[in-house]
């Protein structure tokens, strides 16, 4: 996801040797993205075995406020350096836990929302610290998770919010990229527009609790905005031209990107969906299509920084990132002409696809770390 940055205070603690012992954090939100996964594919039809007191509904909490929720948690609280920070992680893993354990309790939802609110304290923290455009971003991603947490523990549908869930990844990632920019930066002109299109999306977010078709439409346009945008000025352009980790982070970007702009279509054509193929296509375009290859494409800079154990780029990661892609493809397709098979089995190959990306690294990083050992 994001890449990581230390505070000014604090630059030591990214790579400190200390940072072994926060990988233990990460294991909750994995099993939410693993519970998540489960639950995802009993959606789709997939006579799977569920715990009965499991209901499928938690495979949205499940995947952004406990895995994505997690992960960025620890990132953040490492880039900070600051124990209290870890407070996030802490509670969005622990309240997974809980909603996995017992999901008709509401005590599981209590803690996801405690850690998305302890999570914007850290990035209020930062945007004080980092003062700018992409670090108020980044803030207003996190303060998107708290509403839809607040949201979904008030008891609304979820599909009349969840654009608010998705508005996480999307601005935190927003801002990390406009952060990178200025490598080598946009025309003002160019960071006007892309200034525009954060607070439409905002606007269209705050729209949709009044006017739910609206605001959706609203968003959608903005969030199609935004991917035009870092189509045209994101760093990944240059670096596509480079070899190794560079190009593969810039392919899974660039991937992304492409289906944040489809998924931010799709919206504003579709308007407000009820929960049906229509919606999968649309909160897949962003959730799998945009978040899942960002993660592919950071996971060999960010988890050895946060842990501190290896994790080597292989060319292997490029089958996995491939399968995705196609897998989504034939997904959105089968939702959009009414295909019930191409949905399902694209969201079986979805599934595939993060569990050998998951296998790849692992035996990449085991690897890495035999040749370290003495």
């Amino acid at each position: 996801m994001p890449t990581l940055r230390a505070a000014p205070e604090s630059r030591a603690a990214t790579f400190h040797p200390r940072t072994r012992r926060v990988w233990p954090l990460l294991l909750p939100g994995g099993l939410a993205l693993m519970a998540g996964l489960w639950l995802g594919l009993v959606r789709l039809g997939w006579e799977l075995p569920v715990w009965a007191r499991l209901a499928t509904a938690a495979h949205g909490p499940l995947m952004v406020a406990g895995f994505l929720g997690t992960l960025i948690g620890v990132e953040r609280a490492v880039a900070l350096g600051r124990r209290w920070a870890f407070a996030a992680p802490v509670l969005s893993g622990v309240g997974a836990l809980v909603l996995i354990a017992a999901p008709r309790s509401a005590l599981g939802g209590c803690l996801l929302l405690a850690g998305a609110f302890a999570l914007l304290a850290v990035a209020v923290r930062q945007a004080r610290l980092w003062r700018g455009l992409p670090s108020t971003i980044m803030a207003a991603g996190v303060a998107a998770l708290a509403v839809a947490d607040a949201l979904w523990l008030a008891g609304e549908p979820i599909h009349r919010f969840v654009l608010w869930w998705a508005a996480f990844p999307v601005l935190v990632v927003a801002g990390e990229r406009l952060e990178m920019n200025r490598i080598a930066p946009a025309p003002p002109a160019a960071r006007v527009v892309f200034a525009a299109c954060i607070a439409a999306f905002l606007l269209g977010l705050l729209a949709s609790l009044v006017w739910w078709d609206g605001g959706t439409r609203a968003t959608g346009l903005a969030m199609a905005g935004l991917g035009a945008w870092l189509a045209r000025y994101d760093l990944a352009r240059r670096t596509m031209r480079s070899r190794g980790l560079p190009r593969y982070v810039a392919v899974c970007l660039l991937s992304g990107i492409g289906w944040l702009v489809g998924g931010g279509t799709l919206a504003l054509v579709l308007g407000g969906t009820l929960p049906g193929p229509h919606y999968d296509a649309v909160l897949h375009s962003c959730f799998v299509g945009f978040v899942l290859p960002m993660i592919f494409g950071h996971a060999p800079i960010i988890l050895p920084a946060v842990t501190g154990f290896p994790l080597p780029y292989r060319p292997f990661f490029y089958l996995p990132l491939a399968l995705l892609n196609l897998s989504l493809l034939v997904r959105v397709g089968g939702d959009l002409v009414g295909w019930m098979p191409g949905r399902q089995f694209g969201g079986l190959l979805n599934v595939a696809a993060v569990l050998l990306f998951a296998a790849g690294a692992a035996v990449a990083a085991a690897g890495a770390g035999k040749r370290a050992a003495p």
